[in-house]
Parts: structure tokens; C-alpha cells; sequence
């Protein structure tokens, strides 16, 4: 077979496999989805979302980038977080990143790769924050695994810097953040302990609020718009003018009559 007959025979095997043991497997699947977790990882082909969590269909909402990046300007992240927290209602997101990946390898070089070295950036931005860790580690190996940690803590506090996570832990049921490491060599997830001191030290800089008034500010500015553009029920200054000018005119003859 050539191609993506292998995908499709796959997929045929694994509907097959499904329908035997569950005949309502897709007929569940086709009324919606309500997944616990989000999981932010990297596009490496050999970290598997669902395979290496255990999870299955309709039981956790994806979305993938080079190394696990939370952005505060890719808008398709964005878009995937808020709706993940605000319409499914996810309990737990987690920022996977792995040993070995490709994308903090890449920025911890002083190396050109073309359009991904603006997406590189943001890593070697956490090099920046941590320099002084960083260099003190001498083995090579050893320094690209404590990056890959550093780079998962540092997008996890990124995720708590959005006000999509700020206004969702104001909620009844606040989602948790968490961070993990794939270990390729191990099959097995490290939990970084990311905990909630960690994200709430840069609160005084990063929290933000709704702004109480915007509403009013707005519904004032509305009004007034209105009230500038009605048609106004008192005569314009030009207006009275003209009236006098009518009237003084009117009176010059009926002087003239008399």
C-alpha cells in the first residue's frame, strides 16, 4: 500500500475494533463533548496526546505547537484555551513538554533556522529569565533537560497571565494548571509541581480585573451619540436668525400698510 492506504486501513480496523466492543461507541461520540483535560504539547511526532495519558476519545481537548508554547499572540491558542475553559468547561490543562525537543534545542543555539526564529524567541526569552541557572549547568544534555522544565514552569505562568485563567479562577469551579515532562526514553510523564505560589508571585504585575465602569463609560457614550445626532427640538442660532430677519420684515409692512 502507498500513500494513506495504511491510514485508512487503520482506521477501518480500529472502527471495526470499536463497533465490537462498544456498538454505541460513535453514537455517544456524535451527541458532543465534555472533556475533563486540555493539553497543551508539542508537535513531535512521537508524543502521542492521547496515547502516552491514556485517554480516549472525547475525553480531552488538544492543541499542539513546536514546544509547547502559551503565546500571548497566537490567537489560535488563545481561541483553543477559551474555548476549552469557558464552553467545554475543562477541569485541569496541562503544558506537556518533552526531553530531546527539537524546538529548545534549536534556541539555546546562536543559529538561523528562517521563520521559526521568531517563534524560537520566546524560549530563548525564558534563557533570559533563568540565564544565570542555565549557564551553571556545564553538561550539554543535562542543560537542554533543566530548559525543557524551565521552558514547561515559564508557559504555565504564561497561561495564568491571560484573563481568560484569571476571570475562570474567579469562578465556582477554577480550572487547575499543571506542568509535565514526556520522558521519550521512559514513556513516563514528570509532574513539575508547578505550584500555585509560583503562579500567584507575579500577581501584583500580571492580574488584571474587569473594569467595573466599562459598561456605564459605555452606555454613556451611546447616549450621547444619540442625543448628538436626534433632531433637535429648539432652534439653531442660524435658525433664530432668520426668524427675527422674518418678523422685523413682516413688521416693516404692516407699518407701510398703515
Amino acid at each position: 500500500m502507498k500513500g494513506i492506504e495504511p491510514i485508512l486501513e487503520n482506521n477501518r480496523k480500529w472502527v471495526d475494533k470499536q463497533r465490537a466492543a462498544d456498538p454505541q461507541f460513535f453514537e455517544r461520540l456524535a451527541d458532543g463533548q465534555k472533556p475533563r483535560y486540555l493539553f497543551i504539547g508539542c508537535s513531535d511526532s512521537r508524543v502521542p496526546a492521547s496515547a502516552i495519558t491514556g485517554t480516549g476519545p472525547g475525553e480531552m481537548f488538544v492543541h499542539r505547537n513546536i514546544a509547547n508554547m502559551v503565546v500571548h499572540t497566537d490567537f489560535n491558542l488563545l481561541s483553543v484555551l477559551q474555548y476549552a475553559v469557558e464552553v467545554l468547561g475543562v477541569q485541569d490543562i496541562m503544558v506537556v513538554g518533552h526531553y530531546g525537543c527539537g524546538g529548545v534545542a534549536a534556541a539555546a543555539t546562536n543559529k538561523q533556522y528562517g521563520l521559526i526564529d521568531g517563534w524560537l524567541t520566546n524560549i530563548r526569552d525564558v534563557i533570559r529569565v533563568h540565564e544565570t541557572e542555565f549557564l551553571r549547568i556545564k553538561d550539554e544534555e543535562q542543560r537542554l533537560r533543566r530548559l525543557v522544565e524551565l521552558n514547561v514552569i515559564e508557559q504555565v505562568r504564561n497561561l495564568a497571565k491571560t484573563n481568560i485563567i484569571q476571570n475562570a479562577w474567579k469562578t465556582a469551579n477554577p480550572p487547575r494548571l499543571h506542568g509535565l515532562v514526556y520522558d521519550i526514553k521512559e514513556g513516563l510523564l514528570k509532574d513539575l509541581e508547578v505550584e500555585g505560589a509560583q503562579l500567584t508571585e507575579l500577581a501584583h504585575i500580571y492580574s488584571t480585573e474587569i473594569a467595573a465602569h466599562a459598561e456605564k463609560v459605555l452606555e454613556e457614550q451611546v447616549g450621547q451619540e444619540v442625543t448628538e445626532n436626534r433632531p433637535s427640538l429648539l432652534p439653531s442660532k442660524e435658525a433664530a436668525r432668520e426668524e427675527k430677519k422674518a418678523e422685523k420684515s413682516e413688521e416693516k409692512q404692516l407699518n407701510k400698510v398703515s
